[in-house]
């Protein structure tokens, strides 16, 4: 399948790899259909990828592991608001990335984090209860980061 998209123009997504989220996404239940793209220019930023709508060319959103921003990160998600995607032993969990015109106050939004099931393609946002927050600042993590690694090359 071919999909248009502003980031990135026309990209071919092979329809096994797209993931459905069967009550869309929280503020937008009309986009059900997305591929998570890899910005290969961006190789440099740790995991950084796109969710990219297939029903909106318009809409995307560059997600992370979680475990990029807070290493302990491990909420607590109800099985029922799991349902929809089925079981799945090893699920991938996404948050989205703000990245406001001010890069040090760039975050992660720890509080509705998207839960995939990799077997099926299924996948639901979920809000958590737990004391996660919604703008989890990352900008001095992520320079540290790359500060080591940086020593550490050298």
């Amino acid at each position: 399948m071919v999909i248009k998209t502003r980031i990135f123009g026309e990209v071919t997504i092979d329809d096994e790899k797209l993931i459905h989220f069967p009550n869309g996404i929280v503020g937008f239940p009309e986009l059900q259909d997305f591929a998570l793209i890899h910005d290969s220019e961006k190789e440099n930023q740790p995991g950084i990828r796109w969710m990219q709508s297939v029903q909106e060319p318009n809409f995307a959103m560059p997600v992370v592991d979680p475990l990029v921003a807070k290493e302990d990160y491990n909420p607590s998600v109800d099985d029922d608001q799991l349902k929809t995607i089925g079981e799945c032993e090893e699920p991938l969990v996404l948050v989205t990335i703000t990245v406001p015109s001010d890069l040090k106050k760039m975050s992660v939004n720890l509080k509705a984090p998207m839960i995939i099931n990799v077997d099926s393609r299924k996948a639901v946002q979920v809000i958590l209860e737990d004391e996660y927050d919604v703008k989890y600042y990352i900008y001095d993590l992520l320079k540290a980061r790359q500060e080591a690694d940086k020593k550490a090359g050298e």
